[in-house]
């Protein structure tokens, strides 16, 4: 297929386009650009061709000759949508759908969606949650993804496929870091500080998927039978990486010899606690998970290491909130998010 990812530059996009490339695709990237620069040590391979497009600024022409358009791109920060929930509508709902609105009418053929297990927000309950369960988002970001899966299934037909995939909290190494999820987080503090500091009480629990599972699960979707998937929601990981805070934490300790760990529960009580089921997807989609979480805090410690991880770089390059805060203050972006120059 000839193949349009959006945030091909982003963290999960930067790991995508070569495994998408590899599948045998024709891959072209969208991207403003926002976070091309946040990159540890070298990028391992050449960025795909790539349209330099704010997703909101989207012409129909610009997807015309696509075979399927994957969509990764967003605002995709907690702390950013609870400080600027408008924008964070704006983008990851209002922006998506309208892409998926004129792909459709560029005749675009299978529109897979970066969805999120957050949109099943706090459970109750011992049982995992499959893809039939209410939905209960908590945050500008989670009820993006709700509205926008709601405007997918409208938009389905015979001619245009929209596939939601549901991806747990993503985790592993990418040269286009992001320190700000929970896996990442914890191993580049104990890399640079010899502590796992837990903030939460360390008992919510939380799926994970490593970044290259994600990309190989979008590749199952782009290819798996149209009358199996249309207007299908998937979530996306492995039961075994359904893990509380504090066996995540313990993992990342078993990962960097030498470190301790803190459970401080300063930050109280996290509403978000879910354990997810994982088999819709291996059953209809022929989609494995193979990344554990032992295996990929032990390849973040090593590439850490390997490429030099700092302090300033984890805490100012890496965190999605303070870049955004950095390129407002030097002007090279504007108060609604689009990068300027």
């Amino acid at each position: 297929m000839r193949v349009l990812l959006t945030g091909h530059q982003g963290y999960l996009g930067t790991v995508m386009a070569p495994i998408l490339a590899a599948a045998g695709h024709e891959v072209v990237g969208l991207d403003s650009g926002l976070f091309a620069d946040c990159v540890l040590g070298s990028l391992d391979t050449p960025d795909v061709t790539g349209l330099s497009t704010d997703l909101r600024d989207v012409a129909e022409d610009q997807l015309k000759g696509f075979d399927a358009v994957v969509h990764m791109a967003a605002l995709s920060n907690d702390p950013l949508g609870s400080m600027a929930p408008e924008i964070t509508y704006d983008i990851n709902h209002h922006a998506s759908t309208r892409l998926a609105t004129l792909a459709k009418g560029a005749g675009v053929g299978r529109f897979v969606y970066a969805s999120t297990c957050s949109v099943y927000g706090a459970q109750s309950g011992d049982d995992l949650v499959d893809e039939d369960a209410p939905l209960k988002p908590v945050t500008p970001y989670a009820i993006s993804k709700v509205r926008v899966e709601d405007d997918l299934a409208a938009l389905a037909d015979s001619d245009f496929v929209p596939v939601s995939m549901r991806n747990a909290t993503a985790f592993g190494f990418s040269p286009r870091l992001r320190a700000d999820i929970v896996l990442n987080n914890l191993v580049g503090h104990a890399i640079l500080s010899n502590q796992v500091k837990v903030l939460s009480d360390g008992t919510p629990w939380r799926p994970l998927a490593h970044a290259e599972d994600i990309a190989r699960a979008v590749v199952a979707a782009l290819t798996a039978p149209a009358e199996v998937v249309s207007a299908r929601a998937y979530n996306v990981g492995t039961e075994k990486n359904n893990r509380t805070v504090a066996e995540i934490a313990q993992a990342v300790v078993e990962a960097v010899p030498g470190s301790e760990l803190l459970i401080t529960g300063e930050a109280g009580n996290d509403p978000r606690s879910y354990r997810v089921d994982f088999s819709r997807a291996r059953k209809e989609l022929g989609f494995e998970a193979e990344w554990t979480i032992p295996a990929g805090a032990q390849q973040l410690a090593d590439e850490y290491r390997a490429r030099g991880l700092t302090q300033d770089a984890f805490d100012n390059r890496f965190t999605r909130l303070a870049v955004l805060n950095a390129r407002q203050k030097a002007g090279t972006l504007d108060g609604s998010m689009h990068v300027i120059g």
